[in-house]
């Protein structure tokens, strides 16, 4: 059996080398399980990530490297390593460490247990700001409250997959990409092995929160209509709210003949109302920009080097 171990990296100079001393203990472990191809997708570094890995390359022919033309994302990373994939098992795992390869051999042997994915999630947020963590259990809770994927608080994106697991991701080609919302959307049977939170073992987080809230805002849009939905009923309500008012008034001039009164209530009506309005433009433009975006038909990443001669180049 082979299996493909997807390795997303950007500016990850400094922990490669602990990267790969880790990888390679933990592949001598399960040597008898499985063979490995190690695919490193270079998400247009700048700094030495791709000579660091074009040295590992050098060392060892399991080695295979993909370099963007430029920085296109993570998630892009990660569709370019699945749609390079090779192996009946598929592995992502960040460079980072903070998805730690010892957990390797635990996915094997529960995939033995007949799961079709193994995923890790993180029971605790130790060393993380309260804010993020914070916002991060929100944003599981709202997910899956509005939309019909099933994505696991702590959920991250390193799992060990089945072939048919890897090829249904594929197919799902969309170009703005929420991978733990398709890792759910596509279903299979999914064992969560939980483990404590690891600290970057080097280097700094490429994630900030306003990164990361834009991260979160498009999963949702992009898995959910609900958004849509509240700025309907929201214009259904303001309407009610309205008419209302505009008996109210009616009312008024009968019975008190004083229609004009109020000027500052007026206004802080007439800003709220145009707060509303500018709000629901602002969610049907998201789900506008999206679709043209799609309908555009771009790639969702260019290869401009790689030591694979079969190698898919634009994807």
């Amino acid at each position: 059996m082979l299996t493909s171990l997807i390795i997303p990296c950007y500016n990850e100079e400094d922990v490669l080398p602990l990267l790969w001393h880790s990888l390679e203990t933990v592949t001598e472990e399960l040597r008898e399980k499985s063979e490995f191809e190690f695919i490193f997708v270079d998400d247009g570094s700048k700094d030495g990530t791709l000579k660091k890995i074009k040295e590992l390359a050098l060392e060892d022919s399991r080695v295979t490297y993909l370099s963007f033309s430029r920085n296109f994302g993570k998630e892009a990373a990660m569709y370019a390593g699945l749609c390079n994939a090779k192996g009946d098992y598929a592995a992502i795992m960040d460079a980072d460490m903070q998805d730690p390869p010892s957990l390797l051999p635990e996915m094997f042997r529960l995939m033995e247990e007949g799961y079709d994915s193994v995923a890790a999630r993180r029971v605790s947020r130790a060393g993380e700001p309260k804010i993020r963590s914070l916002g991060a259990r929100l944003f599981y809770r709202l997910i899956n409250r509005i939309s019909d994927a099933d994505i696991v608080d702590g959920a991250r994106d390193f799992r060990l997959m089945k072939r048919e697991m890897v090829d249904a991701v594929v197919a799902m080609s969309e170009y703005h990409r929420f991978s733990k919302g398709i890792f759910g959307w596509v279903g299979f049977k999914t064992c969560w092995l939980p483990y404590e939170n690891v600290e970057r073992a080097a280097g700094e987080t490429k994630w900030s929160f306003w990164g990361l809230l834009k991260y979160s805002v498009e999963g949702m849009i992009n898995f959910s209509q609900a958004p849509l939905s509240i700025a309907s009923w929201c214009g259904i309500g303001l309407t009610g709210v309205s008419f209302v008012m505009i008996l109210f008034i009616i009312v008024r001039k009968l019975l008190f003949g004083d229609p004009v009164a109020g000027w500052p209530s007026l206004a802080c009506i007439i800003v709220f109302l145009g707060g509303i309005e500018l709000l629901c433009m602002g969610i049907m433009g998201q789900y506008l920009a999206k679709t043209y975006m799609e309908v555009k038909g771009r790639p969702h990443c260019i290869v401009g080097e790689t030591n694979r001669e079969d190698a898919k180049k634009i994807l």
